[in-house]
């Protein structure tokens, strides 16, 4: 038995903070969560920068989507998207065999929107609706106005849960929000509320 196995036979989730096309294209993912009992990954812009800087698993992908006039952070976001969604795929058994505790892929919006609550929501909600898998969840930086932005993203999440919308948004976000739970709270029970009358 692996160790890493045996961690997951503890309740331990080891997640995998790397991501590159090889890693999808040459199998050795898909053989790291068979074998090694991976459960997740995590991702960044700078993982995604040493990814393309020092191999040329995008090189094609770049020349093709810079030809249909993509550029800058249109064309990184592009580039992972299909890179995350992919692994997303790939993890999709075991979000679905630990009913959704593990088995996430994670994609960080833009640094430049960091002080950006507004620009923030937006983009967590566009990147999260073009990837179409509810196992990839979006980052939001914890900044002042990152913080503003989860608590939004998360409150707009439960309404849509408590609507019963049939598409939960997999923006499930680390970060300590009293905040939004406090208007979680407010929202439970004016649902109550509406529905006792």
């Amino acid at each position: 038995m692996f160790a890493t196995q045996h961690l997951q036979d503890l309740g331990q989730s080891l997640w995998l903070d790397n991501i590159t096309r090889g890693l999808l294209t040459s199998g050795t993912l898909q053989r790291y969560i068979k074998e090694l009992a991976v459960t997740g990954l995590t991702s960044n812009p700078t993982i995604f920068d040493q990814a393309i800087r020092n191999t040329d698993f995008y090189d094609d992908a770049i020349r093709q989507k810079t030809l249909a006039g993509k550029f800058g952070e249109g064309l990184f976001f592009e580039l992972a998207l299909e890179d995350l969604t992919t692994a997303a795929d790939l993890f999709r058994p075991v979000h679905d065999a630990t009913g959704g505790v593990d088995g996430w892929v994670s994609l960080e919006v833009s640094p430049l929107l960091a002080a950006d609550t507004a620009g923030t929501i937006r983009a967590a909600a566009q990147l999260h609706a073009r990837a179409k898998r509810s196992n990839l969840y979006i980052k939001i930086p914890g900044t002042r106005e990152g913080l503003a932005a989860i608590e939004e993203t998360i409150f707009s999440a439960m309404l849509k849960i408590m609507g019963h919308n049939a598409t939960v948004p997999g923006a499930i976000l680390a970060a300590d929000v009293p905040a939004a739970l406090n208007r979680l709270t407010a929202a439970v029970y004016a649902e109550k509320n509406l529905s006792a009358s």
